[in-house]
């Protein structure tokens, strides 16, 4: 899939995940920071979305499982970043690739975004607590993250 048709692609399947999160989670906050790492981690895979049945499916269950590991984090403290897919060899050679690429990625962010994208999704902190410890409103926090995610995911552009 081309960058323009994974766009088009995204903004018209945006609204369903959001709802997705949001009847998982019962949180639109939350629920838009999972969708916001769904279209990341689609957009790692972007080069192989077409090998997919059905990509539309595939953001579903990525979606979900976010949501759902979400959920587990409130409890245990801290937010996987990335699905296994697949159990088969060469797809975990593949995600453990793109495991430290996006692990680079985030070490070349200004420290402010880094410093919030680990908070948020390593140490499975919420957005309030973020801003909290660092001192900053939850509005710049969120847009921290917000850049964040968005410089990670112009690198593959």
């Amino acid at each position: 899939m081309n960058p323009k048709a994974f766009e088009i692609w995204i903004k018209e399947l945006r609204p369903q995940l959001f709802l997705l999160s949001v009847r998982i989670l019962g949180d639109e906050d939350e629920a838009e920071d999972v969708v916001q790492d769904t279209v990341l981690k689609l957009w790692s895979m972007e080069e192989r979305l077409d090998e997919y049945r059905s990509p539309d499916a595939l953001a579903r269950v990525i979606t979900r499982r976010l949501s759902l590991n979400a959920i587990r984090s409130k409890r245990h403290g801290s937010l996987r970043l990335e699905i296994p897919m697949s159990d088969s060899p060469e797809d975990r050679m593949i995600d453990e690739e793109e495991e430290e690429k996006e692990k680079e990625l985030i070490r070349s962010l200004p420290d402010k975004q880094q410093v919030v994208l680990r908070m948020k999704h390593i140490d499975g902190m919420e957005v309030s607590e973020i801003a909290q410890v660092t001192g900053m409103s939850r509005d710049a926090v969120r847009q921290n993250l917000s850049r964040a995610r968005k410089k990670i995911v112009s690198f593959f552009k």
